[in-house]
């Protein structure tokens, strides 16, 4: 045969077999009545599984998928399993979610934003998930190689996955211009949670956390919920039972040779805004504490954030000590000191195993500490997390 021939009739074959994959994942995206497409910065997997939660409270058949730290696949009776990525992290697999929601017989699915590059994005959004609501939780400078320069940048890359004749709900305040003209272009309605809806998230809707939420995260939850018909009341006690992600803000107490030890995972948050916010929460948590250490996972691959981090970092409150862990930790280190932290109150713990970090961390932490992790969740963020997690006496019930 002509291999000119050949050619054309396999590629032929492969568009074929493509637009038939395509026609099973369209029906299956259409025997789903409700497809909930969240996005943002920060609280992405929080809120999607807040989501999810008040829906399944209300009796309504809910799925979800969280990227988050670990990624998770929620069913319709809370249970969780992981989600089995052979050749790495691809947006193809939104498309083996949603076969799965669609065979389990889904009234609704609850699916993150796996994509970063802007392109990606919308074409998650426009052919893979074809949300009837949308959800950007906020938008902030963080992934800046990818989305920036700027933070506005990172709003219009999040604004690609705005869906089609929909509804978008958001947290954002700053960027509402570019919101608001995504959503004419789209022919979506824009809700908008504004902040006196927040501060009606009330310290006693907040305390049956077993966790430290965020009150944007339920304010924002809430309002999808309300919009699908279902009670306020209802939404949050489904919530407050759900099982938070695993860079969810904890606290693990240990007692350890005669030193009172608090560790605060707050690993997820990644960007200096969101770190920040949860370093003064921590803060103010644990004054009496006599020493505050602040352990730092830093990514090769990320060099922009940790750019970023080393520039805010000597414009917090101070800690006693910050331990700095991961790969790629010159690159904070050389920012924070140039920007005024003292080089003498660094510690850099770059490649140790997590038994050597845990004894440092001690070893640095007098009478009573809070051992508080932000940077990235990855490899030895996590496993620092189970460290002491395994060795805590109590999990403190917290709720801000």
């Amino acid at each position: 045969m002509n291999p000119t021939l050949l050619i054309c009739l396999l590629l032929g074959i492969v568009i074929l077999f493509l637009l038939f994959e395509y026609r099973i994942h369209d029906r299956n995206l259409n025997s789903i009545p409700v497809r909930i497409h969240v996005n943002g910065t920060r609280g992405k997997s929080s809120v999607t599984r807040l989501i999810a939660a008040g829906l399944r409270a209300d009796g309504i058949k809910t799925y979800a998928k969280t990227t988050g730290s670990v990624p998770r696949v929620v069913t319709d009776d809370g249970s969780e399993y992981p989600v089995f990525r052979p050749g790495g992290a691809n947006i193809i697999e939104q498309v083996r979610i949603v076969s799965f929601a669609a065979r389990q017989g889904a009234h609704a699915l609850v699916i993150e934003c796996m994509a970063l590059q802007p392109f990606l994005q919308f074409l998650t959004e426009a052919k893979l998930v074809r949300a009837t609501h949308g959800v950007i939780t906020n938008a902030r400078a963080d992934h800046l190689d990818l989305m920036g320069p700027t933070e506005r940048d990172v709003s219009l890359a999040l604004l690609g996955t705005t869906p089609h004749k929909a509804r978008l709900f958001t947290c954002e305040q700053d960027y509402l211009e570019d919101f608001e003209a995504a959503c004419e272009d789209r022919e979506t309605d824009l809700v908008v949670v504004q902040e006196e809806e927040i501060r009606s998230v009330s310290r006693e809707d907040m305390q049956p956390f077993p966790y430290v939420e965020h009150k944007e995260n339920v304010a924002l939850a809430l309002k999808v919920c309300e919009s699908l018909g279902v009670s306020r009341q209802t939404a949050l006690q489904g919530m407050w039972k759900a099982s938070p992600d695993v860079g969810a803000m904890q606290e693990f107490r240990l007692t350890f040779f005669g030193r009172e030890l608090f560790f605060v995972n707050g690993f997820a948050a990644n960007d200096p805004e969101s770190s920040e916010t949860i370093w003064r929460i921590a803060l103010q948590r644990h004054e009496r504490l006599e020493r505050k250490i602040m352990v730092i996972n830093t990514r090769a691959d990320r060099p922009d954030r940790s750019k970023c981090l080393g520039e805010a970092i000597p414009g917090w409150p101070p800690a006693h000590k910050y331990l700095v862990i991961g790969t790629g930790t010159y690159r904070l280190v050389k920012t924070a000191i140039d920007r005024g932290v003292h080089p003498s109150l660094i510690l850099n713990a770059e490649d140790s195993t997590v038994e050597r970090v845990f004894e440092e961390a001690v070893r640095i932490s007098g009478r009573s500490a809070m051992i508080m992790g932000i940077g990235n969740i990855a490899s030895p963020g996590l496993e620092l997390v189970t460290y002491f997690q395994n060795r805590a006496d109590f999990h403190p019930e917290s709720g801000v």
